[in-house]
């Protein structure tokens, strides 16, 4: 894929000063954090190091990244480095995916009380799977299934949901058994709504009692016991929304699949379309609309606004494992299935594979043969064989 010619970093340090003057009151430090990383990132700030070929002795400078989970340009290694782990513990089974979306009216409170809520939306959700599936009249099975948390939509908004990637099976109660689901079916959605429903709403109700919620500015009025079970008996009597996609088979189509979902942030650079006179154009999929594909204008502000929003707090994992895959119980869970099912160990994808990229002469690969400081190139106090490029490497 082209590097793409305008990136978030750009619109950053264009408007950046301009939007903390406006908006800094109202942003936490996370959020200048994150503004300062994504504009040092890969850039003589944060240092580098020099690359040779083994096969052609090529040698050029490749600039740091900043890791930080929010940048755009920082995931391509941590994405490869995690799909390389993962893919030692698929099973040989067709998967579902599976969709939990909280209701719009949640949003502003799940912004004041991220890591609160964000977490029960993990919670409820991944509970309702794991007691629909275990009931004899559906599955009666012990699953287990791999979530991931996406707060925003295409065009930015906050849409909080988490994706499950679910196994097309269980192991039997007693764990004597693989037990397949249909292969056109998994869990019903509609019962999987109400259980979800009824589990986030029971589990806020308690938050609220125990006085864990903040609420500030335009919620205030909400700090009521009055106000707070109006709005859970208004969500209450509506359909929430649970989407289970077709499924999909074979290792290295789930493989695929999930790298269009982990590691991913709000918006991708190869998105951008232009920022002219502070204003910043984008693609996005219009889904309201047939999945229609268009091109959103907005103020720069704006969109750094709307990209602000979903910054998660530190420590807050959005990446989860349930059921057979939960940490402590994944390697005999992982072990037991692939007994039933016949399957051999298999060994994953060597996780350093796509650490260094090839050498772009003659395509062979590249090791680091000295570090570089960032004052070292601040002063050029190395000397620089080929022109200096930055590239997906930390």
């Amino acid at each position: 894929m082209n590097r793409p010619t305008l990136e978030v970093a750009d619109i950053v340090r264009t408007v950046g000063n301009s939007f903390w003057e406006k908006y800094g009151s109202r942003l936490a430090w996370p959020h200048r954090k994150v503004l300062d990383a994504i504009v040092r990132c890969r850039t003589t700030a944060l240092g580098g190091h020099l690359d040779q070929c083994v096969r052609c002795g090529h040698q050029a400078i490749s600039y740091n990244s900043c890791r930080n989970r929010h940048c755009p340009r920082c995931q391509g290694n941590a994405r490869a480095r995690w799909l390389a782990a993962r893919s030692s513990e698929l099973l040989p089974v067709p998967y579902f995916h599976i969709v939990f979306t909280l209701p719009h009216e949640f949003s502003a409170l799940i912004l004041q009380n991220k890591r609160l809520l964000y977490d029960l939306l993990f919670r409820a959700s991944a509970a309702s799977l794991l007691e629909l599936a275990r009931d004899p009249q559906h599955l009666g099975a012990d699953i287990g299934f791999l979530g991931v948390l996406h707060t925003w939509g295409q065009n930015l908004q906050h849409h909080p949901h988490v994706h499950y990637i679910v196994p097309a099976g269980g192991l039997a109660p007693d764990g004597s058994r693989w037990i397949d689901s249909s292969r056109r079916f998994f869990l019903p959605v509609k019962a999987l709504s109400k259980i979800f429903r009824d589990k986030f709403c029971d589990q806020l109700r308690e938050l609220f009692q125990q006085d864990r919620l903040q609420f500030h500015n335009s919620l205030e009025q909400l700090a009521s016991p009055g106000s707070f079970s109006h709005l859970l008996w208004q969500l209450g009597r509506k359909d929430w929304v649970v989407y289970a996609k077709p499924p999909f088979g074979g290792a290295e189509n789930v493989l695929n699949y999930l790298a269009r979902y982990t590691h991913r942030v709000a918006i991708s650079n190869h998105r951008l379309v232009a920022c002219e006179n502070h204003r910043v154009s984008f693609r996005w999929r219009d889904y309201a609309h047939g999945g229609k594909n268009k091109v959103m204008t907005v103020p720069a502000e704006e969109f750094l606004r709307r990209f602000l929003i979903h910054v998660l707090p530190k420590g807050l994992v959005r990446i989860r494992h349930f059921g057979l895959f939960a940490n402590r119980r994944r390697a005999a869970s992982l072990q037991r299935c692939r007994s039933l099912l016949g399957m051999q160990p298999c060994v994953g994808r060597a996780a350093t594979a796509a650490s260094q990229p090839p050498c772009p002469l003659c395509s062979g690969p590249m090791m680091v043969v000295e570090r570089i400081t960032a004052q070292q190139l601040r002063y050029a106090l190395i000397p620089i064989r080929q022109p200096a490029y930055a590239l997906d490497s930390s």
